[in-house]
C-alpha cells in the first residue's frame, strides 16, 4: 500500500516540485531582473564566505560562533510557527484544483525559505564569522549547519499547524527546537578548532540530520493536511456585531483596514512576532539605548513586509467593491497609510519597551533618538509601501495563513532595501547622539520625515489618477 512517503510517491513529489518551479519561472514578469538578482545574491554569498578570511580578525570572534549557531534555529524556528508551514509554492485558492500533495508542498516550502532576507542575512552573517574564524574550510560545516536548521524549523513549523487544527498551543511544538539548540556547542568547537576529518564528519552528520529532518516535515506536513485549517475558518465565519456608524467617511475606512488587518491570519500572526522576537533579543542580550535606535528601522522594514509592499491586496477581489464606494481617493490612501503606521508604531514600540527593561534609564538625547529614529523609519517605510504598492502590485489571498504579498525574489529585494535604508537611518541618528549633537539630530530627523512626507503626498496624488488606480485594481482583483 502506497503511502505518503513511499519512494513512488516521493518521487512523484520531487517531479510535482519541478513542474511547479518550471510554473513559477514562466509567470515571472522581469526575467532578466531575476537573473541579476540571484547573481547578486549568488556574488554577495560567495564574498561573505571567502572576504573575512583574508583580513585579521581579533581572538574574541571565536565566542561568537555559538551564540551564532543557537540565533540562526531561535529565528528559523520563530519565523516557521509563526508562518504556520512555510512559503507556499502555489497560493491555496490555484492549488485547490491541482493533485498538490502535502510532501510536494514541504519540499516546495523547504525550497523557498532561503529567498527570505532574514535568512540571507542570518547565512551571510554566519559564513562571514566561520571564514573570519576558521578560514573557507570551516564553510561546509557552516553550510550543512544552515541546512539542517532550516530542515527543523520546517519541521517544527508542520508540528505547530498540526496543534494548532487539533486546537492545541502550537508552542507544545517548540521544545523541538531543542533539537537544534543542544549540539550548538560541539559544532562550534569543531568549526573553529576542529581538524580537516573532524570537520568532514560534522557535516557527514548535520546533512543526514537534515535528510532526517526533512522526512519528518514530510510526516507532519501530511498529519497537518489531514486537518482544517481552524485559524483561518474560525476567523472566517466569526460573528461581528454591528457597532454605531464612524462620523465621516475617513473613520469608516479605516475601521474597515483595521478589521482588513487584525482578522488576517498571517498579519496577525507576523505583527505579534515582529514586535515579540526582536525586543527578546534586545532583552536577552541587554541592548544600550545607543543600540537600541537601530531596533525600530528593523522592525518597521519586517512589518511592512506583512502587506504594506503589496499595500492593496488587503482587500483582495473586495477592492473592486471598495472602489465603488462614494468615497475620495485621498481618503483611501490617508485611511491606508494611517493603519500601516499603526502597525509599525505598535510593533516599533513594543519591541522598545522590551529592549529597555535591561538598558537602563536613557538620558535625554538618548530617549530623544530612539523617538525620531522610530518616527523616521515609520515615515520610510510607509512612503515606500505606497511607492511600490501602486507600481508593482500582485493579486495575493491574504486569507491563507502562508501567504506573503508577493514572489519570494521580490520580496528579497524589498526586504534588503528597506533593511538598508532604515539600518542607516538608525546609524545616522544613533551616531549623532553619540556625538552630543542634539541639533544636527533634530535636523537630520525634519529632513527625513519631510523627505517621507513629500513622497506621500505624490503617491496620494498619483493615487487619485483614475487610470493608474485602474490599473492597480486589475490586477489586485483578479
Amino acid at each position: 500500500m502506497r503511502t505518503a512517503l513511499s519512494w513512488p510517491e516521493l518521487s512523484r513529489s520531487l517531479a510535482d516540485l519541478r513542474h511547479l518551479l518550471w510554473f513559477r519561472a514562466a509567470t515571472v514578469r522581469r526575467p532578466r531582473a531575476v537573473v541579476l538578482a540571484l547573481a547578486a545574491l549568488t556574488g554577495v554569498t560567495v564574498a561573505a564566505a571567502t572576504l573575512p578570511a583574508a583580513a585579521p580578525s581579533p581572538a574574541e570572534l571565536d565566542g561568537w560562533v555559538r551564540p551564532a549557531l543557537a540565533a540562526i534555529v531561535v529565528a528559523a524556528v520563530g519565523a516557521a510557527v509563526a508562518a504556520g508551514g512555510g512559503r507556499e509554492l502555489l497560493a491555496r485558492d490555484p492549488a485547490a484544483v491541482h493533485p498538490i500533495a502535502p510532501v510536494t508542498d514541504h519540499l516546495g516550502a523547504l525550497v523557498l525559505a532561503p529567498l527570505s532576507a532574514g535568512w540571507l542575512i542570518q547565512a551571510w552573517a554566519l559564513l562571514a564569522l566561520a571564514a573570519a574564524s576558521a578560514g573557507p574550510a570551516a564553510q561546509p560545516v557552516a553550510l550543512a549547519w544552515l541546512l539542517a536548521v532550516t530542515a527543523l524549523a520546517q519541521a517544527v513549523g508542520w508540528a505547530a499547524e498540526w496543534l494548532r487544527r487539533r486546537r492545541l498551543p502550537a508552542g507544545l511544538a517548540l521544545p523541538l527546537a531543542g533539537a537544534g539548540l543542544a549540539p550548538t556547542a560541539p559544532v562550534a568547537a569543531v568549526l573553529v578548532d576542529g581538524s580537516a576529518a573532524g570537520r568532514g564528519l560534522t557535516a557527514a552528520a548535520l546533512l543526514l540530520a537534515a535528510g532526517v529532518l526533512a522526512a519528518l516535515g514530510g510526516i507532519l506536513a501530511v498529519a497537518a493536511a489531514r486537518r482544517a485549517p481552524r485559524d483561518e475558518v474560525r476567523r472566517e465565519t466569526r460573528l461581528h456585531p454591528a457597532r454605531p456608524t464612524p462620523a465621516s467617511d475617513l473613520a469608516m475606512v479605516r475601521r474597515i483596514d483595521r478589521a482588513s488587518v487584525w482578522r488576517s491570519v498571517p498579519l496577525r500572526r507576523g505583527s505579534l512576532f515582529l514586535g515579540v522576537a526582536p525586543g527578546a533579543a534586545a532583552l536577552a542580550g541587554g541592548l544600550d539605548w545607543s543600540m537600541l535606535v537601530l531596533v525600530p528601522g528593523l522592525v518597521a522594514s519586517g512589518c511592512v513586509l506583512l502587506f504594506g509592499v503589496n499595500l492593496w491586496c488587503l482587500d483582495g477581489r473586495g477592492l473592486l467593491w471598495r472602489e465603488s464606494l462614494p468615497v475620495p481617493p485621498r481618503t483611501v490612501v490617508a485611511a491606508r497609510v494611517w493603519v500601516l503606521a499603526e502597525v509599525l508604531l505598535g510593533g516599533g514600540l513594543l519591541t522598545l519597551v522590551l529592549g529597555s527593561l535591561r538598558a537602563g534609564r536613557p538620558t535625554g538625547p538618548e530617549a530623544l533618538a530612539v523617538v525620531l529614529a522610530l518616527a523616521a523609519v515609520v515615515g520610510q517605510a510607509v512612503s515606500a509601501a505606497l511607492r511600490w504598492s501602486a507600481a508593482h502590485p500582485h493579486a495575493v489571498d491574504l486569507r491563507s495563513a502562508r501567504a506573503t504579498p508577493a514572489p519570494p525574489l521580490a520580496m528579497v529585494g524589498y526586504s534588503i532595501r528597506l533593511a538598508v535604508a532604515t539600518t542607516l537611518t538608525g546609524l545616522l541618528l544613533g551616531g549623532l547622539c553619540v556625538a552630543g549633537r542634539v541639533d544636527l539630530l533634530l535636523a537630520a530627523a525634519a529632513v527625513l520625515l519631510t523627505v517621507s512626507a513629500v513622497r506621500i503626498v505624490r503617491a496620494a496624488r498619483r493615487w487619485a489618477d483614475p487610470v493608474r488606480r485602474a490599473a492597480v485594481v486589475a490586477v489586485v482583483a483578479a
